[in-house]
């Protein structure tokens, strides 16, 4: 009798093991399809996998929802599908559905239930969900304004590696805000930010250098990561690139321009 229970619970395990598999295979396949294009198949793969309770393929059928790829463009759906995931501890989802508190779309907006899943997905070490807390703090939305608080959830994320978060941090040290004002510091997180291809670091970080603040003013240096953001279409370092002309001979300017092609075809790093 021992050895039946024994061998119906080995092919239990089998059964299970080759369906954890198929889902795998399935999820990698929809992820596939989403990245060729192909978003109809990819929704096919992902609506019976979410609808068995599969939290990956909840959150990702939440995210299909949200950017209208292969399903009509629906706030409340993209909701139902996040809620369904988070509430299986699916970080990503949990850090998504609290943006969609925070922003008011698919509910009403409410800044208190946006940290909640915030801080539930952060406490999983999701860069994205510290970095969002980071600004909650940054902005005194559903917690006291504190610029502390701030900047430990800034750093836990762009220790990480988050750009937008490298970004945040390199801020709050550039206005001194949650920590004593550090230019070079500032300029630090700038970098790790602009080598992602960060446009605002890089518009940020060509300040930097235009005014002498944390490096060596270099008005060449200054201009091609100016330049480099503007290419990107914002009009502010589109402005400023003008500006900073200026203050360049044509020789200076040309050996910027060259640098900025350069540094963007060696995906900024480097540079």
């Amino acid at each position: 009798m021992n050895q039946l229970l024994k061998q119906m619970l080995l092919v239990c395990v089998f059964v299970f093991a080759l369906t954890g598999q198929a889902i795998a295979d399935s999820l990698f396949d929809a992820n596939r399809a989403y990245s060729a294009g192909n978003y109809a198949k990819a929704v096919k793969l992902l609506r019976p996998l979410a609808a068995q309770g599969n939290a990956n393929a909840q959150s990702n059928l939440g995210t299909m929802y949200g950017e209208g790829k292969g399903v009509p463009q629906d706030d409340q759906e993209e909701v139902k599908w996040y809620r369904l995931a988070a509430a299986q501890g699916l970080a990503l989802a949990q850090s998504n559905l609290g943006s969609m508190y925070a922003e008011g779309k698919g509910v009403p907006q409410d800044y208190e239930e946006a940290l909640k899943w915030y801080r539930l997905a952060a406490a999983q070490g999701l860069a994205l969900a510290q970095s969002n807390l980071g600004t909650m703090y940054g902005e005194g939305k559903g917690v006291p304004q504190d610029d502390q608080e701030a900047v430990k959830w800034y750093r836990l994320a762009a220790a990480q590696g988050l750009a937008s978060a490298q970004f945040n941090l390199g801020t709050m040290y550039g206005n001194g805000r949650g920590v004593v004002q550090d230019y070079e510091e500032a300029v630090k997180w700038y970098r790790l930010a602009a080598a992602q291809g960060y446009a605002d670091a890089q518009f940020n970080l060509g300040t930097m250098y235009g005014n002498g603040r944390g490096v060596v003013q270099d008005y060449v240096l200054a201009h091609m990561w100016i330049n480099i953001a503007a290419a990107k279409g914002d009009s502010i370092a589109q402005e400023a690139r003008v500006i900073i002309a200026k203050l360049m001979t044509p020789s200076q300017i040309a050996e910027a321009q060259q640098l900025a092609r350069k540094c963007t075809a060696n995906k900024f790093k480097g540079c």
